[in-house]
């Protein structure tokens, strides 16, 4: 069954491992990676990411990339959310610690954080504009 918008960006607000997806090129694939992501609901997703790696060469060349989250329990459920790059940014102070607080707490947060503030200083907020929203609850057919 198809989820209600104010469904998918609760789900989409929940702390999901995401899957990115960008175009690759004419004779690839889109490239497909996990990715930790930050979103509430009505705002922007957003992702952070190394200021030379090969995600962010190709959403800048692509102009949009895709987010899609899933799970299995309690019912089979995702949502995809794809869109034009909204803007690429330096990071904020505190951002790895805020993305991170969404997956881990307690000493692995404390440590994530003390290790990404110090090894990913080079990375770059990516923010989505929303375009293209799908989701369904498989497990609602039944």
């Amino acid at each position: 069954m198809a989820l209600p918008r104010e469904e998918r960006e609760a789900f989409l607000a929940q702390p999901h491992v995401a899957t990115l997806g960008v175009a690759a090129g004419e004779d690839r694939g889109p490239l497909l990676v996990p990715i930790w992501y930050g979103y509430e609901p009505g705002g922007s997703p957003w992702i952070l990411t190394g200021a030379e790696s090969r995600k962010i060469k190709l959403i800048k060349e692509a102009g949009s990339f895709s987010l899609l989250v899933q799970r299995t329990e309690p019912t089979p459920r995702y949502v995809s959310v794809e869109g034009p790059v909204a803007e690429i940014t330096e990071p904020a102070a505190g951002v790895h610690r805020a993305l991170a607080a969404r997956y881990l707490s307690g000493e692995p947060l404390e440590r994530y954080t003390a290790w990404a503030e110090t090894q990913l200083d080079d990375h770059v907020v990516v923010r989505m504009r929303p375009a293209h929203w799908t989701g369904a609850d498989l497990g609602s057919l039944g």
